[in-house]
């Protein structure tokens, strides 16, 4: 029998797939050759756009990444052999080394990856400590390593941040103009530099888990794939930095949250909230994982942090049966350290809701209504949806649905818009739980 051609659409599609899963090691690699991300970018791009030229042609070849790779690599190597070219002749000894040593250094480093068991051993972590250089403001870290390794768009980032997007695209191209003035090496940090990059390098996973979890846009509502690499990395990180309880309570709070992720989806693929969830399709692979790390974190001798705390938080609802017996005092009191240590706008409207859950909608509407002006939150969809939940179990329903409204018109995810949507058209006959 003879097995059809794929069509053009099919191939598009399939190179398009392969590149979400690739294009952040090829960048990453490709960065420790030029040492400069914005030129390693488009290097990447390149390699892209030649496969769109030649694979519907020649087929997808057997090793899609390697190619990829290899392709990426020659035109950084062509760009360097160009730059060296092009300068003037008194820098031109100085390009021949560079170029020499960049060939060098990228054989060599290949050969001692393979070689041997590396510290870091995972390219795209060893990136995300080098973007994550004190050079960098710590917001200009994140940014840029979301967007290179992450793979998120600049509205994605600007929505994780609560910021316009003019301002994350600003950081981004100030913080590759930083790292590549400095020529800042993209190697291993150790000691104490390793160190201080931590907090960075933890935020930039949880975010990218974040987005995976509850994509800020596009035309789903999860990207487990984002997830998984968030996971992946925070176990490598694990493997790296055991004695961290900060690092060990990232992964718990990530195995915890990912055990929910096929539950958070019915076969339309559309959104359940917490409170509908059948938590029979929990994962308790994943939950036991993050217990596990949970207990390890707390073992540690190390002040507990923000991630062990919403870890902890997160525990709650794994060990409970059902909404109404989560044990909605603790998580209040687990909030209250939190808010101690980690103020921001996020987690406070996250603490009103378990304080409705605790204590009752009115107790939590009036520390929502505390809220109401806060600049971070102005364009946050979850600040009137919490609010309109609230309202909905007070019986206000008229304000319920306006707050609803303005929740779906502020939603950046499609999904999310019409959920709140359908929640603005209930309101009045059902309450609900915006718990996430």
């Amino acid at each position: 029998m003879t097995v059809p051609k794929p069509t053009a659409d099919a191939i598009t599609r399939t190179i398009a797939a392969i590149w979400r899963i690739e294009s952040a090691k090829v960048v990453a690699h490709v960065a420790r050759i030029t040492h400069d991300l914005g030129l390693a970018e488009d290097c990447s791009q390149d390699a892209l756009v030649a496969a769109l030229e030649h694979w519907p042609e020649l087929g997808i070849p057997e090793r899609p990444g390697a190619w990829l790779m290899t392709t990426a690599k020659r035109r950084a190597l062509d760009h360097l052999r160009h730059r060296k070219l092009a300068a003037p002749r008194h820098d031109a000894l100085g390009h021949e080394t560079d170029l020499q040593y960049a060939i060098a250094a990228q054989e060599f480093s290949e050969m001692i990856d393979t070689r041997l068991d590396d510290d870091i051993c995972d390219e795209l972590l060893r990136l995300i400590f080098t973007a994550c250089h004190p050079l960098l403001a710590s917001e200009s870290r994140s940014a840029l390593t979301l967007r290179a390794i992450g793979g998120m768009s600049t509205a994605e980032i600007a929505r994780a941040y609560l910021k316009p997007e003019a301002t994350i695209a600003q950081r981004i191209v100030r913080a590759k103009r930083t790292l590549a003035e400095a020529r800042v090496p993209f190697e291993v940090p150790r000691g104490e530099e390793l160190q201080a990059r931590l907090a960075s390098v933890l935020e930039v996973l949880y975010l990218m888990f974040n987005e995976g979890y509850c994509a800020s846009s596009g035309p789903h509502w999860t990207r487990p794939a984002l997830c998984e690499e968030a996971l992946r990395l925070g176990r490598v990180l694990v493997g790296l930095m055991p004695q961290q309880a900060e690092v060990q309570g990232l992964l718990a709070l990530m195995e915890l949250q990912a055990s929910r992720l096929v539950a958070r989806l019915d076969a339309q693929g559309q959104p359940i909230l917490l409170a509908a969830q059948d938590r029979s399709r929990w994962d308790a692979l994943l939950i036991r994982r993050g217990l596990d790390a949970l207990a390890r974190a707390e073992a540690l001798p190390s002040p507990v942090g923000p991630y062990v705390l919403q870890a902890a938080i997160a525990a709650c609802h794994a060990r409970a049966a059902s909404v109404d017996a989560t044990d909605w005092p603790h998580i209040v009191a687990l909030y209250d350290a939190l808010l101690q240590i980690a103020p921001t706008p996020v987690v406070a409207l996250n603490h009103s809701v378990a304080v409705g859950m605790a204590f009752g909608p009115a107790a939590g509407l009036e520390q929502v209504n505390a809220l109401q002006n806060e600049p971070a939150l102005a364009q946050y969809h979850l600040l009137p949806a919490v609010r309109g939940d609230l309202l909905t179990r007070l019986g206000r329903n008229d304000e319920a649905r306006a707050e609803f409204e303005r929740a779906a018109k502020l939603a950046g995810n499609a999904h999310e818009r019409a959920l709140m949507q359908k929640r603005a058209a209930q309101s009045s006959t059902r309450p609900a739980s915006t718990v996430p």
